[in-house]
């Protein structure tokens, strides 16, 4: 069960269909090496934010296959009796390791490696996907929207624009935790334990005979949240006096608070500065003005360029979909398969360069010079690195170019999370996820890797053996 629901089925045909067919010839309980990794990031970025971990290892540990999915399957006609029987009492028994959820990330180095039989291996590739795919996706936007925001509050607006329920409940965690302020998707607030936001609909001010009597009623009904919406007729002629009206004849007299006015169409940066004029003049001062209205990274940057007066920023479907860029494009394929007793490293060629994968059961590591990241490098599982100093490496783009990493630090990114199909780490709340994402992109983030446009290109090197081992494999293959 993942939430409640069975999800056994909610994979490709193929998956199946391999995972008899390794059944059928003797090959299901091979121990393979899987790697999830994505190839470009979006937006053209510099890098991308990994979420979708906890539901990974959720859906991992609760994967069981009921009477009705045995049956629907046995319906199709193209399974063998004996796997049918087997997938009755089916749990996954396989270790994993990944990222630490939160991590910015890179293309082309695994986010997951999952080591397993074959056929649990495989029978997992589209739960696990769909999950980072999507989840990651809607984290490194969020990231860059909060960027754009340069410290101002911002929520995400987006469950009504979403792709469905499933993308606005776990959307809006990923969003939150790319390092949005609070959500108005209330059941994601309550699992995820969100801060949920809100303001008032155009429908409520038009149910009354006249804005002001609207405000007066909103703020009757929630006298500490008093924040108001002021573009359903007009914002300067209209809404921010009515607000102000308000204040005067009946808030301030009540001591109660505007806490703030949300714009949510219009020239933004105009109307913003009016209404901070009008609100200042008035002695409302601390009257915030909230913005929404088919924001983004690019839109937010722009307002602020302009010297809108703007204090935070509700972000819709540009966020949910990431409608810019709504591909993350992770892949997931085998790196290494058991043949007698060893590992035996398989790497899959292409007419494409960048389709080539990387083969062997790899670790990450994170190259730091005066506490900054200055490349991720990749090596086996078991090497060592940095054994001299000077440290040569290969950049596998341009691996006639020497480098070398003189006096820095490496760190292992992988941790190992399960364990024979089972948790064996203590996850972090989504709040220390978010925050963890914050302090790499505060203090270990180059600026230039922030740039949303031409932004410095980080450094995916590999250890001398392990590119060596990929060329060898490359050619045997080429050779036949």
């Amino acid at each position: 069960m993942f939430y409640g629901r069975k999800m056994a089925l909610l994979t490709d045909l193929y998956e199946l269909t391999m995972a008899n067919g390794y059944f059928k010839t003797g090959n299901a309980d091979r121990k393979a090496v899987f790697d999830l990794f994505y190839r470009n990031n979006p937006d053209n970025a510099s890098y991308s934010v990994f979420a979708g971990l906890e539901d990974v290892l959720e859906y991992l540990a609760g994967l069981r296959f009921e009477e009705d999915d045995i049956a629907y399957l046995r319906s199709l006609s193209i399974f063998d009796d004996s796997f049918l029987e087997f997938l009755k009492d089916y749990r996954f028994r396989g270790d994993v390791y990944a990222f630490k959820e939160g991590s910015i990330v890179y293309p082309e180095e695994p986010l997951i490696t999952v080591v397993a039989p074959l056929l649990d291996a495989q029978i997992v590739e589209t739960g696990m996907l769909s999950l980072v795919n999507h989840e990651s996706l809607i984290a490194t936007k969020a990231n860059r929207i909060v960027l754009a925001a340069k410290g101002r509050a911002v929520s995400d607006f987006g469950a009504r624009r979403s792709h469905g329920f499933d993308a606005a409940f776990f959307g809006a965690k990923a969003s939150y935790i790319g390092g949005v302020n609070s959500t108005a998707t209330v059941l994601a607030g309550k699992e995820f334990h969100i801060p949920v936001s809100g303001t008032m609909a155009h429908a409520f001010v038009m149910a009354f005979d006249n804005e002001y009597d609207a405000f007066l009623a909103y703020s009757k009904i929630y006298p500490d949240n008093i924040v108001l919406l002021i573009d359903t007729y007009d914002v300067l002629s209209s809404g921010i006096q009515s607000a102000i009206k308000l204040a005067k004849d009946y808030l301030v007299p009540n001591g109660l608070k505007l806490k703030g006015v949300r714009i949510d169409s219009g020239d933004l940066a105009y109307l913003s500065k009016k209404c901070r004029k009008l609100l200042d003049q008035n002695g409302l001062e601390d009257t915030k003005i909230i913005a929404s209205n088919s924001l983004d990274e690019y839109k937010i940057r722009s307002l602020i360029d302009q010297g809108a007066q703007l204090d935070s920023f509700g972000v819709g479907e540009n966020l949910i979909t990431s409608k810019s860029s709504p591909v993350f494009g992770g892949v997931y394929k085998l790196a290494a398969i058991e043949e007698n007793g060893k590992l035996i490293n398989k790497v899959k060629l292409s007419n494409t360069v960048e389709k080539i994968t990387t083969p062997c059961f790899k670790e990450v590591y994170r190259v730091y010079s005066d506490k900054m990241a200055i490349a991720d490098l990749l090596a086996f599982k078991d090497e060592e690195v940095g054994t001299t100093n000077p440290y040569p490496v290969v950049y596998p783009k341009k691996p006639w170019k020497k480098i070398e990493f003189t006096n820095v630090e490496y760190r292992k990114m992988h941790q190992k999370v399960m364990e024979d199909g089972k948790v064996i780490i203590s996850l972090p709340s989504v709040s220390e996820r978010r925050a963890f994402l914050r302090y790499q992109v505060e203090h270990e983030l180059w600026e230039e890797e922030q740039r949303f446009e031409y932004p410095h290109i980080h450094y995916l090197d590999f250890t001398k053996a392990l590119y060596a081992e990929k060329l060898r494999l490359v050619q045997e293959s080429q050779n036949g």
